[in-house]
């Protein structure tokens, strides 16, 4: 009987020295059922709930991440220009669709110049730079009530510190600043109301009617 005790307890002591390596991973067999589905961030999810409440974490802030991470925010331009080429168009698409997802936020526009030029032509430019991009969006179904008032920071922001002429920093940049309703609540539980209401007008097809008295234009669902 002394041996298989003896081949037990050797099988014990490996198992254990192999669930306390150096790398610190761990296995059932030494830790509690249930201990690897965790990963051991479980607090993750009451941590951001403290952090909504208490305002160290915002709805805008994390809606300006979530956005600055799905989409490209900037687009550029050539020198002495507001024109938006293919490039920039496809950006300002993506952009669209995006914003079009949360129809209560707000988002304003940034424009920036390079060095090149006086200060106050500058800042003009960069005003037209954000007033196209702020065109472009509204043509793409975009309310310019959403995009809060633009803003020029002419050349005093340069992402390349040149006197010379430098594209990267002849650009605009859009950011989520906050809500239509100017209250967080709206991320409620609520909140798929309103996405769903946008997503059934985003089917609704335009039809033309003809007949003796001209022509209507209707809503048809699809």
């Amino acid at each position: 009987m002394k041996a298989p005790l003896i081949k037990i307890a050797l099988f014990t002591s490996v198992a254990f020295i192999a669930g306390c390596d150096g790398n610190n991973s761990y296995s059932s067999f030494t830790y509690e059922a249930g201990a690897l589905v965790g990963g051991g961030d479980f607090g993750n999810s009451t941590m951001n709930n403290t952090m909504i409440q208490t305002g160290e974490k915002t709805y805008v802030a994390s809606l300006a991440n979530r956005f600055a991470q799905e989409v490209p925010t900037t687009i550029h331009f050539e020198f002495n220009s507001t024109r938006i080429d293919a490039e920039a168009a496809a950006v300002l698409r993506r952009q669209a669709d995006w914003i079009r997802q949360f129809p209560e936020v707000r988002f304003r526009v940034y424009g920036h110049t390079d060095a090149v030029g006086s200060d106050s032509y500058n800042y003009r430019l960069g005003k037209r730079r954000a007033d196209a991009v702020v065109s472009f969006l509204s043509r793409h179904g975009i309310s310019r009530s959403r995009l809060e008032a633009v803003v020029s920071e002419g050349e005093t922001q340069p992402l390349v510190p040149t006197e010379s002429r430098e594209r990267r920093n002849r650009r605009t940049v859009t950011e989520v600043t906050g809500f239509v309703r100017r209250h967080p609540t709206v991320m409620d539980g609520k909140y798929a109301q309103i996405v769903y209401r946008d997503y059934v007008q985003s089917a609704v097809v335009a039809t033309t009617l003809t007949g003796i008295e001209g022509s209507v234009t209707m809503g048809n669902s699809q």
